[in-house]
C-alpha cells in the first residue's frame, strides 16, 4: 500500500462519501475506549456500546454498530444516527438495540460522549442493591475523579434501573429521572444485571468515569464481603 495514503495512524481514512470519513479521529478515541475496557475484562464478548455527541440540536451520535468485538473495533465499526436513534444515512451497520439511552444521554447539557461497560462487579452490584433503587458511595478518595466533585466525602448515589428488552419505556424512566430537581442522575447510572452507563463531556471524561466507577465498584463489593470487626 502506498504510505502516502495513510493518516497518522498507520491507516487508511475513510473513502469520501463514507458516513464517517472526516471523522476518523472520534472513531479511533472509541477504539481505544474498546480496547481498554476489553482488556480489563469490563467489555467481553462483544458486549458494550459507545457513542460520541456530534451536535445536541437535533441529535446526532457516532455509536458502535450491534454485536461487535469491542477489543477489535475497526473504523466502518460505527453508525452515525440522528434523534429518532436510526440512522442517518443508508447502507449502514445496525446499531445497539441500546442506541436511545445514548440520545436520551446526549440531551444533557455538555454531554460529548457516553459509554456504557458490562463488569462483574457493576452486575453483581445492580443486582445485589436493586431493592434499594441504588447504593450510596461515600468516603474514596476516587471520587474526585468524577466531574466537579472535590473531596472525598462527596455521596455519590449510584441509581439501579431494572433490566428490559422494553428500551423506550427504560429511555423514558432515565429521562424522568434527569429531570429530577431533588435528586437528579449525576455522573452515571446501573442497569440490573446488565452494567453502567456513564458520560462527560469528552472522551477522556467519560472513561475517567468508568475507570472511576469500576474502583469504586469493586472496592464497595469486596468490603462487603469483609469480616464484621
Amino acid at each position: 500500500m502506498n504510505e502516502s495514503l495513510l493518516d497518522s495512524t498507520g491507516e487508511p481514512p475513510l473513502p469520501l462519501g463514507h458516513p464517517l470519513a472526516g471523522l476518523e479521529q472520534h472513531v479511533d478515541s472509541l477504539r481505544e475506549c474498546g480496547r481498554l475496557f476489553h482488556s480489563r475484562g469490563w467489555s467481553v464478548g462483544t458486549s458494550s456500546n459507545y457513542s460520541i455527541v456530534l451536535s445536541n440540536d437535533p441529535v446526532e451520535l457516532i455509536v458502535t454498530a450491534s454485536g461487535m468485538d469491542k477489543g477489535r473495533l475497526a473504523r466502518n465499526d460505527f453508525v452515525r444516527i440522528g434523534p429518532d436513534g436510526n440512522p442517518i444515512f443508508e447502507n449502514q451497520p445496525r446499531s445497539s438495540a441500546e442506541t436511545m439511552l445514548h440520545v436520551i444521554l446526549a440531551d444533557i447539557p455538555g454531554t460529548g460522549c457516553i459509554l456504557h461497560t458490562h463488569s462483574v462487579w457493576a452486575t453483581l452490584l445492580s443486582d445485589y442493591f436493586y431493592g434499594d433503587r441504588g447504593f450510596e458511595i461515600q468516603g474514596y478518595e476516587m471520587l474526585k475523579g468524577l466531574e466537579g466533585v472535590r473531596t472525598h466525602q462527596h455521596r455519590q448515589w449510584v441509581s439501579v434501573f431494572d433490566n428490559t428488552q422494553d428500551i423506550p419505556k427504560l429511555a423514558a424512566q432515565v429521562r424522568e429521572a434527569l429531570a429530577d430537581e431533588t435528586n437528579p442522575l449525576q455522573h452515571g447510572f446501573l442497569i440490573r444485571n446488565h452494567g453502567l452507563y456513564t458520560w462527560g463531556h469528552d472522551v477522556f471524561s467519560a472513561r475517567r468515569h468508568v475507570e472511576i466507577f469500576e474502583f469504586l465498584f469493586e472496592c464497595v463489593a469486596r468490603k462487603m464481603s469483609l469480616p464484621q470487626k
